[in-house]
């Protein structure tokens, strides 16, 4: 046989594994487009059945080899979970596409939904190595904006993303969270095992002062204000643990201000006993409970967990206070995140099955709509009152 006989034979082998090869990707195209179509109408896909981005990914390599991006591969398997009927070509998985207007209008629709006209890099003086913002938020009344990071640096920062003040809180835990507590004017921060009353208005060597309110019975997750109208001089604290229970501290100024007056010793930081403040707890989850809020507008509180059965529950303070039934949510693998939208009036919830599900507030028995999109685990969802939109954080990587 000669040279030329011998690649002419290499090369049919060779297209004969390719064909191999495509028509096992075209059975892999449709399996998944299929599973898509059974979770937008509702119906069950059992857990090992289910064909993730990562099985899809591994499943193409197995097929074609290394060669195959994972961000050519990872864009196709995105465009089948937003229309499992959309026309596909195998060719996009490696990076090729059949025209460039229909490349161009997969774009504009998916990809490009948010423009950003402006990034600006924040560098906080004073941070610590390996540390991570653990939480953001706004209030609008004072235009300001707090940050905590992990290991304890909580900045306060103007309109203009200019630091105003900041404190480093000495604690061996983790922060968790923090909010404002509008009636007292101070920020409030949550670790593992305490709650940290900060009054940043102060000046000079008193910014290093903050109170510190312990211990607490379980680990504290997360935390949220409510302040109520009829409310002065009072704020209520809402916290959410790793035992399921969400507790409700009730703080006042007088709780602070006097301990204050009568400390002639200024101290880096000042411990209370958490036994001193009036509170309540109940456990509504039988897992961690991830998320807390409170919206004035239904005049209640929402809680999360990674409880399947309890997933979400919905209720007023009062709740926390007796044993009777309360508004429950079930989602299968729980939820990480939830936030309420005001105009729609519909609960928007997300978790590790990946699926943003909308809920009426009245209607825990089914959801009235679903979202499907997101590859990997659903984290943080908030939504534009102005636009009605929906956004979305997952853990997925860059």
């Amino acid at each position: 046989m000669d040279i030329g006989e011998e690649k002419g034979l290499d090369f049919a082998v060779q297209m004969k594994s390719f064909k191999i090869a495509l028509y096992g990707f075209e059975e892999l195209v449709e399996r998944v487009a299929a599973q898509k179509r059974d979770e937008r109408a509702g119906l069950f896909v059992p857990k090992e059945d289910m064909i993730d981005y990562e099985k899809f990914y591994g499943a193409v390599q197995e097929l074609f080899g290394s060669e195959v991006k994972n961000q050519d591969v990872k864009y196709f398997y995105r465009k089948l979970c937003h229309n499992p009927d959309a026309p596909t070509d195998w060719c996009e998985i490696f990076g090729y596409f059949s025209s460039e207007d229909s490349l161009a209008s997969q774009m504009n629709e998916e990809n490009l939904v948010f423009l950003v006209s402006r990034k600006q890099r924040v560098v906080i003086s004073g941070s610590r190595r390996r540390d991570v913002i653990k939480c953001i938020v706004k209030i609008p009344q004072l235009d300001l904006l707090i940050a905590a990071s992990q290991r304890g640096l909580i900045t306060v920062f103007n309109n203009q993303m200019r630091v105003q003040t900041s404190t480093n809180v000495t604690d061996t835990s983790w922060i968790t969270g923090c909010d404002y507590l509008p009636q007292l004017k101070r920020i409030v921060a949550t670790t593992e095992r305490t709650i940290i009353v900060w009054d940043y208005k102060s000046q000079g060597s008193s910014q290093e002062n903050y109170f510190v309110i312990k211990p607490m019975d379980h680990c504290l997750l997360c935390v949220c204000v409510v302040s109520l109208p009829d409310q002065l001089c009072r704020d209520d604290i809402l916290l959410g643990d790793d035992g399921g229970f969400v507790n409700k501290y009730t703080v006042q100024s007088d709780d602070f201000g006097l301990k204050q007056a009568k400390s002639k010793k200024k101290l880096q930081s000042q411990v209370i006993d958490s036994k001193n403040f009036k509170s309540v707890k109940r456990k509504l989850h039988n897992d961690w409970v991830m998320k807390i809020r409170y919206i004035p507008t239904l005049n209640c509180f929402g809680s999360c967990s990674l409880d399947s059965v309890h997933s979400l529950v919905l209720e007023s303070l009062k709740k926390l206070e007796d044993n009777s039934p309360v508004r429950e949510f079930s989602m299968p693998r729980g939820a990480n995140s939830f936030c309420y939208c005001v105009k729609a009036n519909v609960i928007v919830t997300g978790g590790d099955d990946k699926v943003l599900r909308l809920w009426h507030p009245n209607i825990s028995t089914k959801p009235v709509g679903k979202l499907v999109g997101h590859m990997f685990s659903i984290t943080e969802i908030v939504t534009n009152e102005k636009d009605q939109l929906v956004i979305s954080l997952s853990s997925a990587k860059p």
